[in-house]
């Protein structure tokens, strides 16, 4: 049996498609903030007319693998760990296990209540115990104490998290060249 094709999944996907050339183009100059602000503005009112949560974070999580792995920054998406559903985890579940100060998850919260995506975090601290590696992708901004960016029009924070990340990887991955020029 065929699995049903997510339609914010499809959306973004043709949107990557009809603007590969402009893409290719920003990714060559390392311009990942710029993809994803043009991305956000482009396709933001399609995406939000309705289940706005769930589809911003349908959205910001395909954006950002497709952004991950074009920028070549290993990472594990959609997998469980002890029980726990995690949506990114970089570099993988083995560093996460092994090391938690050298892996970051992320969380992208497809719900707007503070109460569960509280939860969530607390629930992600029981495998990655720095809290300071626990980031959180949300529609609107909320208060939390973990690093969160905000994917919107007006206040879109979820453009710099590519250049986060690779500071993260440059710093704390054990690789020994720096895989972005940041």
């Amino acid at each position: 049996m065929m699995e049903e094709e997510n339609p914010i999944k499809k959306y973004l996907f043709d949107y990557l498609k009809k603007n590969e050339n402009i893409i290719q183009h920003l990714l060559s100059k390392q311009k990942y903030s710029e993809i994803i602000e043009k991305a956000v503005l482009d396709c933001y009112d399609a995406i939000t007319k309705e289940n706005k949560h769930e589809n911003i974070g349908t959205f910001a999580t395909g954006l950002l693998h497709f952004l991950l792995t074009n920028v070549l920054i290993n990472s594990q998406r959609k997998i469980n760990v002890k029980g726990v559903e995690i949506d990114i985890v970089i570099p993988d579940a083995t560093t996460l296990e092994k090391d938690p100060k050298k892996t970051l998850v992320i969380h992208i919260a497809k719900i707007n209540d503070l109460k569960q995506i509280e939860q969530k975090i607390k629930d992600i601290q029981g495998i990655q115990p720095e809290k300071k590696n626990i980031w959180l992708v949300t529609a609107e901004n909320i208060s939390i104490q973990n690093q969160r960016y905000t994917v919107n029009k007006s206040n879109n924070t979820f453009s710099k998290i590519i250049y986060d990340i690779a500071q993260f990887v440059n710093v704390h991955g054990e690789s020994k060249f720096k895989i972005l020029r940041i």
